[in-house]
């Protein structure tokens, strides 16, 4: 039987993505290693390599097609002795482009790698569509069957490897057989209680039907905003936030700042750099985070994650939304080299460039909008990040030292911190952490 090549998951988070290439031509023939096919995500193009040998026999998914779900399959592969007439035996639904769960990119049988990575791709090797509890369908199915109600675990699958296909939704719905889904008790994971049913998002109709025609423009969403409004709304929907505030003087930052660039070499030369105002945040957060470990977490409901080096993300706009690039073991990095990655990182992100790993991960993030004359302003997690700095201008203003006011250049920071990972007097000391570093620069060379 043919073998399918499936959408594969880039990231443990992608559940879709665009097909926007094919190197490879049915009639081809392909080795292990060969790159096969471009994808793109919300966050990169990269290529798919093959991982076993074969002859595309049909491809599935054309050039260009958007939200094609993980795991979906895009071509079929014949093996050694088999014709076109094995594709007949097949029987796949052709995919839809529709958005649907991905499955966990832990379950079985790899199918296609990604930029020389293997890239999980589940593919079920029981029956009736059901192994061990979880439940095989095709995107389009599951869309059906959610639409109408139905339970796909009384759902008998007649796709290849029981997989259950549209069909079999259908003649279920027509006779009856699947029994309506019941509604999802609260239940305990873990020790924690998760909710049954999240409050709804007002249906499209109704929000467009309260704006007149031709008084706007619906300009449809890419899949890096649709990622965006995925990954935040889960945020804030499953991280328990609170906010701490602090100003921090930086005029004895910034005159460090010029003499520290004055060392540098010129422009052009080996080892030239020239440091920002926001390399320091990001190097004062580092070391705070060194200071305070406990801070350097990550939750999970096994238990709590302790890392052991400070890997900052910086959050870098783009053209549609914004990355947030990973700056490793920024406590054994000099200014200068924290300078010059984030200038490489932020200019490929820009170009949609990065690899996965490059803005995976980590154990916080950075967020400056002071360039944007923005005073403060509140940020939201990136899970699976505890804690983000949200950072504002810096500008002159007057504060009391002793009994006199006199004139500084001061720099508000809010730190959100999950609650779950981070309580009041933890996430208070990891802001006054780096609130010393940041006043006293000279103390991050040390």
């Amino acid at each position: 039987m043919p073998t399918p090549i499936l959408m594969p998951a880039l990231s443990p988070t992608m559940e879709q993505g665009k097909l926007a290439k094919w190197l490879k031509k049915e009639g081809d023939k392909v080795a292990s290693g060969d790159a096969i096919a471009e994808i793109e995500t919300d966050k990169a193009t990269m290529e798919v390599e093959a991982v076993d040998e074969g002859t595309i026999g049909k491809i599935m998914v054309a050039e260009g097609t958007e939200g094609v779900a993980v795991n979906t399959p895009i071509a079929l592969l014949l093996g050694e002795g088999e014709d076109a007439a094995a594709l007949k035996s097949y029987g796949a639904e052709p995919p839809q482009p529709a958005p649907a769960k991905a499955a966990q990119a832990s379950e079985p049988v790899q199918v296609a790698k990604v930029n020389g990575a293997p890239a999980a791709a589940p593919q079920s090797n029981g029956h009736n569509g059901h192994d061990g509890g979880r439940v095989f369908a095709s995107p389009l199915a599951r869309r059906i069957a959610k639409d109408a109600g139905l339970d796909l675990a009384a759902v008998k699958g007649t796709g290849p490897h029981g997989r259950i296909v549209k069909h079999d939704v259908e003649e279920a719905k027509a006779t009856g057989s699947a029994k309506p889904a019941a509604a999802a008790a609260p239940t305990q994971n873990g020790g924690a209680l998760v909710p049954s049913r999240l409050a709804a998002a007002i249906p499209d109709d109704q929000i467009i039907a309260m704006y007149e025609k031709g008084t706007y423009e619906l300009r449809p969403l890419d899949n890096m905003r649709k990622t965006i409004a995925t990954r935040l709304t889960q945020a804030t929907q499953t991280i328990p936030h609170f906010r701490l505030f602090v100003e921090c003087e930086i005029d004895t930052l910034l005159e460090a700042r010029q003499r520290i660039n004055m060392r540098s070499p010129k422009d052009g030369q080996p080892g030239a750099f020239k440091v920002s105002v926001n390399d320091f945040i990001v190097k004062a957060l580092g070391l705070a985070l060194q200071r305070v470990p406990d801070a350097n977490a990550t939750f999970t409901e096994r238990g709590i994650l302790l890392h052991k080096a400070s890997d900052v993300g910086v959050a870098v706009a783009v053209e549609g939304g914004l990355f947030t690039p990973v700056i490793r073991g920024v406590e054994r990095k000099s200014l200068a080299d924290i300078s010059n990655e984030v200038k490489d990182l932020a200019e490929r992100a820009r170009k949609r460039r990065l690899a996965p790993h490059e803005y995976q991960g980590g154990t916080t993030a950075v967020s400056n909008l002071g360039m944007f004359g923005v005073d403060n302003f509140d940020a939201v997690i990136n899970p699976p990040h505890a804690t983000i700095l949200a950072v504002g201008r810096g500008e002159k203003r007057p504060v009391v030292k002793g009994n006199q006011i006199v004139i500084a250049t001061t720099m508000g920071c809010t730190l959100s911190c999950d609650h779950r990972v981070v309580d009041g007097a933890l996430g208070a000391r990891l802001l006054q952490a780096f609130k010393g570093y940041i006043e006293e620069p000279v103390t991050m060379l040390a």
